[in-house]
């Protein structure tokens, strides 16, 4: 389960859970889920949130203590985030077997991402952060 701040982001720039659903396209219960770690966020919400209030995906997400602001957008691009992870894999001498086992994930479902065929989750990135010590900020690519 992702921790996160995104409450507590919330709460910092006076936003509602209504008025942050409105401007994230969803329910006051989709934002309560999200703040309450029921369900995670999804990636595209979640670097919309981070773009719009200047967060990086680190501090939202409870790996870092402190917001590292950002001027660079980020936009979201599933073969930048699959070259990051086989540079992470490849630097550990690891398998994608190997890699993906130790993040609680199919092979086939990391290869995926690994090969830009499909975009990555947020809860999957948070883990792979989680699990390798690296930045979800630097994983999608930005610097």
């Amino acid at each position: 389960m992702m921790n996160n701040n995104l409450k507590y982001c919330r709460e910092e720039l006076e936003l509602t859970q209504k008025e942050l659903g409105n401007t994230l396209g969803v329910s006051i219960t989709t934002i309560s889920k999200w703040e309450l770690g029921y369900d995670p966020i999804t990636l595209k919400r979640l670097v919309k949130f981070c773009n719009l209030y200047n967060y990086s995906l680190d501090y939202v997400c409870g790996l870092s203590k402190n917001n590292k602001k950002y001027n660079k957008k980020i936009y979201l691009n599933s073969k930048t985030i699959g070259l990051k992870l086989k540079k992470i894999r490849n630097f550990l001498k690891l398998s994608q077997d190997k890699f993906a086992d130790k993040c609680s994930m199919a092979q086939s479902t990391y290869s995926h991402y690994e090969n830009g065929i499909n975009l990555i989750t947020s809860l999957n990135l948070y883990i792979i952060s989680k699990t390798y010590n690296v930045s979800m900020d630097w994983l999608i690519g930005r610097k």
